[in-house]
């Protein structure tokens, strides 16, 4: 049961360290789990589950792809896998991997992407990650999602142990993450949760954007334009009930993401928007097309127009057309 207590805590340690303890809280309760990792226990915070869990836990090494095989094994076996790595990592350089030994061979196999985004940005591109949801969104057979805040980890964790097939999760932020959710709530894979109502712009969003929109709708309803925030927490397969509901009654549409502008939740949404007639303007807003440089975290959202500033102006700009 999640409480106010414990959300608070999450929110302090940041999604990483979240997952350690919730893996914490499965070693006890999940009799066939087992946890891949790629060198990243620490990173992962997952040093108390190693001592815990010894016979639990494999340290593949920095050896990716041999651990997607082995996960993908260990599944056909009956074994409930996680695997975590660093979601460049995770994703990128085991897509092979993922598209034959996972998704076609529908393993259930919890995949954990960490640090993606750019938190990470200050090590440089290599460890930025922007264009996950893209490319597994776009492999058969794999569910997506993209939690908002550490309590929405969990809450991701533990549906996609439960779920059937291969599943990944896209981790963004660091520590001290900002809580969207402080209690308990109903969460299902593929039903997107709307946090605020309004009728003129909707705001679906996705990660940590989710908890920076809920500010921007606040701006924007100072300056008169009714707002709706709705967390689009699973990005395949997409709630496109919700969208569909939503092109009813908005004039405009915005989806936010730290992520690509190509192929992410502005996609996944614009697919479905197309076969709507009278859809209303899409507003697409996420990280540049581009190379990053190595910077810090902040700066990096700011440069990207990701503020609550650069995401305001940006909708008034195209609101006001």
């Amino acid at each position: 049961m999640i409480n106010k207590a414990k959300a608070n805590l999450w929110s302090k340690i940041g999604a990483r360290a979240t997952f350690g303890m919730v893996a914490l809280e499965l070693g006890k309760e999940v009799d066939d789990l087992v946890i891949l990792t790629a060198d990243t226990s620490t990173s992962a915070g997952l040093e108390r589950f190693k001592k815990t869990y010894p016979e639990k836990i494999i340290d593949c090494g920095i050896a990716e792809q041999n651990m997607m095989g082995i996960a993908a094994g260990l599944a056909s076996e009956g074994n409930n896998v996680i695997t975590t790595t660093f979601a460049p990592f995770q994703t990128m350089r085991c897509c092979e991997q993922i598209k034959v030994n996972l998704g076609y061979m529908n393993q259930n196999v919890t995949m954990v992407g960490l640090a993606s985004g750019v938190v990470q940005g200050i090590l440089g591109y290599t460890h930025s990650c922007i264009e996950d949801l893209s490319i597994m969104r776009s492999i058969p057979g794999i569910t997506v999602l993209s939690p908002a805040d550490c309590t929405e980890t969990a809450k991701a964790i533990n549906a996609a142990l439960e779920y059937n097939g291969p599943v990944y999760i896209r981790l963004t932020g660091g520590s001290s993450n900002p809580a969207v959710y402080k209690d308990d709530y109903d969460y299902k894979i593929g039903k997107a949760i709307k946090l605020k109502k309004g009728n003129e712009v909707s705001l679906i969003a996705t990660g940590t954007m989710v908890h920076v929109c809920l500010d921007v709708a606040n701006k924007l309803e100072e300056q008169g334009i009714s707002t709706e925030v709705i967390d689009m927490h699973t990005i395949k397969p997409i709630d496109d009930k919700m969208i569909k509901l939503v092109c009813d009654y908005a004039k405009l549409v915005v989806t936010v993401e730290e992520h690509s502008v190509i192929g992410g939740l502005g996609s996944a949404v614009s697919e479905v928007k197309t076969a709507i007639s009278n859809a209303p303007p899409h507003l697409i807003l996420g990280l540049p097309d581009q190379y990053g440089k190595s910077n810090d975290y902040t700066k990096l959202l700011d440069k990207a127009g990701l503020s609550i500033p650069g995401i305001v102006n940006s909708i008034l700009e195209k609101y006001s057309v």
